[in-house]
């Protein structure tokens, strides 16, 4: 059963650095598909099927960043950032609000 939950800006740099570290640094590469949801623009696909290298937060510049095989994926200054875990740890989603209210959609997929 997964669990969809509020990270909190103080816990954003340990939980993905723990994700990171127990899910994307071992031999079976996984995947994302990133979308941007906003306003005028609708929603726009900034990655599809792209190797998750990490993700991590970085604290003195507030911004959380998505490292991919094609390049890296920042978010500067999000308002929100909510993640849906699943029973053994895995993050299979991650929703970033920026402040502008667009939101970041990141589907993780295992391989």
């Amino acid at each position: 059963m997964s669990e969809t939950m509020k990270i909190p800006q103080d816990q954003l740099s340990n939980y993905f650095e723990t994700f990171t570290k127990r899910y994307l640094r071992d031999d079976a590469p996984e995947s994302v598909r990133v979308e941007v949801v906003g306003g005028e623009l609708g929603v726009q696909l900034a990655a599809d099927n792209v190797r998750l290298i990490g993700v991590t937060y970085d604290e003195h510049e507030n911004s959380l960043e998505f490292e991919l095989d094609s390049g890296d994926l920042r978010v500067i200054q999000p308002r929100e950032v909510w993640a849906i875990q699943e029973d053994d740890g895995f993050v299979s989603a991650i929703e970033v609000v920026r402040s502008d209210g667009s939101k970041d959609i990141a589907t993780v997929t295992r391989q």
